[in-house]
């Protein structure tokens, strides 16, 4: 029986150790459409955000990503809301070196026409280290 119950300790606390180091951790960011501009910013978040999120979801860099629309408002003052999930802290402190990894291997930005990004998106708020509850 006393075998048993240390089992039981020895587990329950590796299950804790395990969980702690591998939270899940997001960052939200959200984006306004400045001018009417929304062609040149849905194609350059597509080709652009959403393509290196691709390539570091195959890297292993992330978890997981979501490009979602929402309606702009006084209380949603934003068009677009941008979220990558990393796995972990590792994956979350890693991140910069990843992107920037990703952002060399692709070349120059895919613009729809001469715009540059900051004549058609305006970052309003962004969430960098949210941590998942469990």
């Amino acid at each position: 029986m006393m075998k048993f119950k240390l089992l039981i300790i020895t587990l329950f606390f590796s299950y804790l150790g395990f969980a702690q180091t591998n939270k899940k951790i997001t960052t939200i960011e959200t984006v306004e459409i400045l001018n009417n501009n929304t062609k040149e910013a849905v194609y350059y978040f597509q080709n652009n955000w959403k393509q290196l999120r691709l390539r570091a979801l195959d890297k292993g860099y992330i978890e997981s990503f979501q490009l979602l629309e929402t309606s702009f408002s006084n209380e949603t003052p934003f068009h677009f809301v941008l979220v990558t999930t990393y796995a972990n802290k590792k994956q979350f402190e890693d991140r910069e070196v990843h992107f920037q990894e990703l952002i060399e291997e692709s070349g120059n930005l895919k613009l729809l026409n001469d715009k540059k990004p900051s004549e058609f998106r305006k970052s309003v708020f962004a969430v960098d280290g949210a941590k998942h509850i469990e």
